[in-house]
């Protein structure tokens, strides 16, 4: 049993891409233990670049980062979810991003979600509206974690789960989640051997 957090960056509470990382986690959570997390509620300030917490593993800021940082540390499996914000993923994930560099600590010691799974989920309003792009955004704060980067899979095997217009109605990008909810289970797998 592993882990699994998704993270919908949305400003939106109920909009496309909670229902899409929802439905991410829904199809998981029968044999692993699953955590959802909307940002649209979530006060998160701006990195400082002040560099305080490369001394110490600890942001000084005080808000709902920290409560994020415990399941960032919690989670195996890290789903992230943004609508199309210009062609990147929107202003809350890249915050979140950002702050992230706390989980990078000294080069003495190991990233703390080194070795995690990672993997995106993209809304948009058109069918190349910007998916990949932000997909890549998420996939470098990845690599940027050194975590390991899961996408959709085949039949598709693109950069990750896209989604256009109403999440709920879209059953090629709902399959493109379900593909990448089968490269979690098979890399969980491979990880039991």
């Amino acid at each position: 049993m592993a882990n699994i957090l998704g993270i919908s960056g949305s400003p939106k509470e109920k909009g496309n891409t909670a229902f899409a990382v929802n439905y991410a986690l829904g199809l998981l959570k029968e044999n692993h233990e699953t955590r959802y997390v909307s940002l649209a509620d979530k006060h998160i300030f701006p990195c400082k670049a002040c560099g305080a917490c490369s001394a110490s593993s600890k942001c000084p800021m005080n808000d709902d980062m920290q409560e994020l940082y415990n399941l960032l540390r919690w989670c195996d499996v890290l789903i992230l979810g943004s609508p199309v914000f210009m062609g990147m993923v929107s202003g809350q994930l890249k915050v979140l991003m950002d702050r992230c560099v706390v989980l990078r600590p000294d080069y003495s010691r190991p990233y703390e979600m080194e070795g995690k799974i990672g993997c995106g989920i993209a809304c948009g309003w058109f069918r190349n509206g910007g998916q990949e792009g932000t997909l890549q955004n998420m996939h470098t704060f990845f690599l940027q974690q050194n975590m390991v980067v899961i996408n959709d899979g085949s039949p598709y095997s693109h950069v990750g789960a896209a989604i256009v217009e109403n999440a709920e109605k879209d059953e090629l990008g709902l399959q493109t989640i379900e593909g990448m909810v089968r490269n979690i289970e098979k890399e969980l797998s491979r990880r039991k051997e």
